[in-house]
């Protein structure tokens, strides 16, 4: 059965999709980019600091969702310009330790907002009770708000 993940601390959809989908033991997370939660607005800049705001997002929901960078198993990133790639790279690998997740990088041209990353992952569920809690908390809150 999917479940919806949906916390404040990543920032709204703004389409008809959902922060995260939970199904069977993955967590799937959607496209994010460099949009503030706090403030609903896009924090522009270079790649770097959109990569770091993006990360920060990708990492609010997989915990709400029960999970962690530590558990992500393949990520897609997007660029609006290939040339961007290692100043992506380079924050990127900060975020993860060995045995990295899958990758796959593309430039995708033109990105919403005029942002300069997006990215995308899949997560195995967390095992630590703390997360586990967590978990059930977003899931029972997004069944409240789908009511």
């Amino acid at each position: 059965m999917r479940n919806a993940v949906l916390t404040e601390k990543g920032p709204k959809p703004i389409g008809p999709y959902s922060q995260a989908v939970i199904e069977g033991d993955f967590i799937f997370v959607a496209g994010q980019g460099c949009t503030n939660p706090e403030t609903g607005m896009l924090e522009l800049g270079d790649v770097r600091s959109e990569t770091k705001r993006t990360f920060a997002n990708v990492s609010a929901i997989l915990e709400a969702a029960g999970s962690s960078l530590d558990d992500v198993v393949k990520c897609n990133v997007y660029l609006r310009d290939i040339n961007d790639f290692t100043a992506m790279n380079e924050v990127y690998e900060t975020f993860f330790s060995a045995p990295f997740p899958a990758r796959t990088t593309i430039q995708a041209g033109a990105l919403p907002g005029g942002i300069a990353v997006e990215i995308e992952c899949i997560a195995k569920k967390g095992r630590k009770k703390s997360q586990k809690k967590a978990r059930r908390r977003a899931q029972r809150k997004a069944q409240k708000k789908a009511r």
